[in-house]
């Protein structure tokens, strides 16, 4: 390893760690918030969906721009880039006045998570050795993660049933706002990629591959997977993703090295972090559906109602950490990922539209706490193995696959819900619950297959964690 770590090293893993605490804050604290928004802002039934569609097309189609520029521009400066992307969004986003206005500031969010994810990521898995070391450091980043969806689900209900819709975007500008200060004080310099060039044309394709992709995924439940526009976004990100691939494979600096790919872990890491958010990530939605919709949840009983899977997600992120030293990543991913399967068949046999809350928390505890587990160690996979100097694209791509397998999964589900619903949902709630059942169990079906794509990690026991090299770091200082 060249140059020495920072001397503050617990002090830039709790920045981190909150780095990741206020990208997953940012992605639950808004739906509760919804009917409010729609209510002051005028926005129309079919419009109030972009809201969240505008982050989730940004987020997802600008990351592995986001990811290479991590490597390239240095990791500390798109850290920088996303956090200030992220405060003055939420700034604009409060005092918006007018649908569009927010809508604008949404994207911006997600452009600025398009920095920030794959820049905190690799300077969690280029500071900390690979092995035990990293292994833990994923827990407490991981552990962020899962008490910003236990605090986006309480502050989402309660800042706006308190001080209304806007305080869910001024609360981002302070906690961005800290992080920026943070970041100039702590973070060290760290090595930009010995790359001679940019690929100025690799980066304009995937961007626009990747934004149309994801565009048609959010727009399908909506407009119908049969409307043109629908059709031609994905057409059209199929054929630039085609053309993305030859411009990879003849470029000098490509923006996305296709050798990474030939990485077992981190191409099978991506397929699990796709499955994993079209899954679990995808569940959130409809206990929301049960909760406020079916049973009538007020905005705070919803953001309550996810204190307990949300808490067990973060005992998970620990957990998984710990056992990943132990089993190694690929042992642990089976195990938390059967659990996963558990918990999820036992909630689609309780769910009903008269079930008390507490009939539910034994199978949410399980599955939950196997989603903390899964969600720290499909990480440590997908980044064994790839070069300190590529960290920043191979956690753009694994992230790609998540935000990607988040829209699809989704999509699919709401589909498939709808199928099942009963033919007069829309003014008897109660007949949405047969369409949740359904979900619950395609979501079942669902973590089962990820087994089967995790069955190709290689196998990582502990002696070898325990003794992997340290990855090269750059030369460095706080």
């Amino acid at each position: 390893m060249s140059g020495t770590k920072p001397r503050h090293l617990g002090a830039v893993l709790a920045l981190l760690a909150f780095a990741q605490m206020i990208i997953a804050i940012d992605y639950n604290i808004v739906f509760v918030s919804l009917p409010e928004i729609g209510t002051s802002l005028g926005f129309s039934a079919q419009n109030l969906q972009w809201v969240v569609s505008a982050y989730a097309v940004a987020f997802g189609g600008f990351l592995l721009l986001g990811g290479r520029a991590t490597d390239l521009f240095g990791r500390k400066n798109m850290f920088i880039l996303g956090m200030f992307l992220y405060a003055v969004s939420s700034l604009a986003g409060g005092l918006a006045g007018e649908p569009w206005m927010l809508i604008v500031a949404r994207a911006v969010q997600g452009l600025g998570g398009a920095f920030l994810a794959p820049a905190t990521l690799s300077l969690v898995t280029t500071l900390f050795a690979e092995g035990a070391e990293r292994n833990r450091a994923l827990s407490v980043w991981g552990g962020a993660g899962g008490s910003g969806m236990v605090l986006g689900s309480i502050l989402g209900g309660l800042l706006t049933d308190w001080f209304g819709w806007s305080a869910v975007f001024y609360v981002n500008v302070l906690m961005a706002g800290a992080g920026l200060i943070a970041a100039f004080i702590l973070l060290p310099e760290t090595e930009r990629s010995a790359s001679s060039g940019f690929d100025l044309p690799g980066a304009v394709l995937g961007t626009v591959a990747s934004t149309l992709l994801v565009f048609g995924l959010v727009q399908g439940p909506d407009k119908g997977w049969t409307a043109p526009v629908v059709i031609w976004s994905l057409v059209v990100a199929v054929v630039l993703f085609a053309l993305f691939v030859v411009v990879e494979s003849k470029t000098a600096s490509p923006l996305v090295p296709l050798r990474l790919f030939r990485n077992r872990n981190l191409s099978t890491g991506t397929v699990i972090t796709f499955l994993f958010m079209a899954t679990f990530g995808a569940l959130a939605y409809f206990l929301t559906l049960l909760w406020q919709t079916v049973q009538g949840y007020s905005a705070w009983a919803t953001g309550f109602a996810f204190v307990v899977p949300s808490g067990l997600v973060l005992v998970g992120t620990i957990v998984g950490g710990k056992a990943a030293t132990k089993l190694g990543a690929r042992n642990t991913l089976l195990l938390s990922l059967a659990l996963g399967v558990v918990g999820t068949v036992a909630l689609a046999l309780v769910i009903g539209a008269g079930r008390p809350y507490l009939a539910l928390v034994v199978p949410l505890a399980v599955l939950s706490l196997g989603q903390g587990m899964v969600f720290t160690t499909m990480f440590a996979a997908a980044s064994t193995g790839v070069p300190a100097q590529d960290q920043g694209i191979g956690g753009g791509i694994a992230t790609t696959g998540q935000q990607i397998g988040g829209a699809v999964g989704l999509a699919v589900l709401i589909a498939l819900a709808g199928a099942f619903n009963g033919t007069d949902a829309a003014q008897d709630p109660a007949q949405l619950v047969d369409g949740i059942k359904a979900a619950t169990w395609a979501i079942a079906a669902g973590i089962a297959l990820t087994v089967l794509a995790a069955l190709n990690l290689r196998s990582t026991p502990a002696v070898a964690a325990e003794s992997a090299p340290e990855p090269e770091l750059a030369s460095e200082h706080v």
